[in-house]
């Protein structure tokens, strides 16, 4: 994926600019619940790097807790690049509730909402060039072996990995795929980050992550 600085920027300032106004928010909706959850690096970092990306496809995968901290960064991103952004919910989580927490940062109508099983709603989607995988799932190594990612380049971030306990990582089932290289970072406790893509494009890539941040998400 072609970088663009200039989308990189304004996700991430329009990213700080939401923070802003949330820490003088007395509207619960709209904290999910507590301020504290929110960690400004992490949400600037993610949107910022997707929107950069230019990704056209991003996709969410969350647990039981629904929409979070992520799902705004995404849908900031989404919002500046004009991509599709697709935020798959547990069967428990109300849409309209989920609708109304969004609709605080005014990005109601830049994720779609979906109710299913991620494992067979992800199936729906080709070509996935941002995704964001919650561990709580509890079938989140199955995600691991399905989702289709773009050659060209792909980033996965796999948030909650102290849930995984002792099964394989993201990079460590792509790494089983035929003709693809992966590039797996730490970004946090609890989060990894990989990028994705065919071998020689991946090695080109690897120079970039030697200057990664280390920033902190806690769930």
């Amino acid at each position: 994926m072609k970088w663009s600085p200039q989308d990189a920027m304004q996700a991430y300032l329009h990213t700080l600019q939401l923070l802003k106004c949330q820490t003088h928010s007395n509207d619960e909706d709209c904290t999910f619940g507590t301020r504290n959850i929110i960690q400004p690096q992490c949400m600037e970092f993610i949107s910022a790097l997707a929107a950069g990306n230019q990704a056209k496809l991003m996709v969410q995968v969350t647990s039981h807790q629904g929409i979070n901290p992520l799902t705004i960064a995404l849908a900031v991103a989404a919002k500046h690049t004009k991509a599709r952004f697709v935020c798959i919910l547990h069967q428990l989580q109300d849409l309209e509730n989920c609708r109304a927490q969004l609709s605080c940062y005014d990005l109601e109508d830049v994720v779609e909402l979906v109710h299913g099983n991620p494992c067979e709603v992800i199936m729906e989607f080709k070509n996935i060039d941002f995704a964001v995988i919650d561990c709580k799932f509890e079938g989140f190594s199955r995600l691991f072996e399905i989702i289709d990612v773009n050659l060209r380049g792909t980033i996965v971030v796999v948030s909650n990995i102290l849930e995984r306990g002792i099964g394989a990582s993201f990079g460590e089932v792509i790494k089983g795929r035929t003709g693809l290289e992966c590039v797996t970072r730490s970004i946090g406790e609890g989060m990894e980050l990989t990028r994705i893509g065919l071998m020689n494009c991946c090695k080109l890539q690897k120079k970039r992550f030697k200057r990664f941040h280390v920033i902190t998400f806690e769930d």
